[in-house]
């Protein structure tokens, strides 16, 4: 999934559901049961996302909603080979940004 955020220190979670297209509740779900996760809490307490916790909302969001893992699989999956998965994540990215720029340039003609 191709996520279009600006570049920043910290994202609202407001920020990052729209970027997703999901719920900020399910993003709050996936912060609890994921360890991997590590968002900043300002003073009022709200959650701050850095770069790093998108991609691994990125890597989360493909493993249970692309790929159809339970979090329990996604738990495991991600704690067994993260390494690998991160690696053909990053690629997955890369093609989908190669192909949404390709489709920009045929637009354009």
């Amino acid at each position: 999934m191709y996520i279009n955020l600006p570049d920043k220190r910290y994202y609202k979670i407001g920020e990052v559901a729209k970027a997703f297209d999901v719920n900020t509740s399910l993003i709050r779900f996936w912060d609890k049961e994921f360890d991997i996760l590590k968002p900043k809490k300002n003073g009022k307490g709200n959650r701050m996302f850095t770069p790093e916790d998108v991609k691994n909302l990125q890597m989360i969001y493909h493993l249970v909603k692309e790929r159809g893992f339970t979090l329990e699989g996604a738990k495991k999956k991600m704690k067994s080979n993260p390494e690998g998965i991160k690696d053909n994540h990053e690629i997955i990215a890369r093609l989908e940004r190669i192909k949404n720029e390709l489709l920009q340039i045929k637009n354009q003609l």
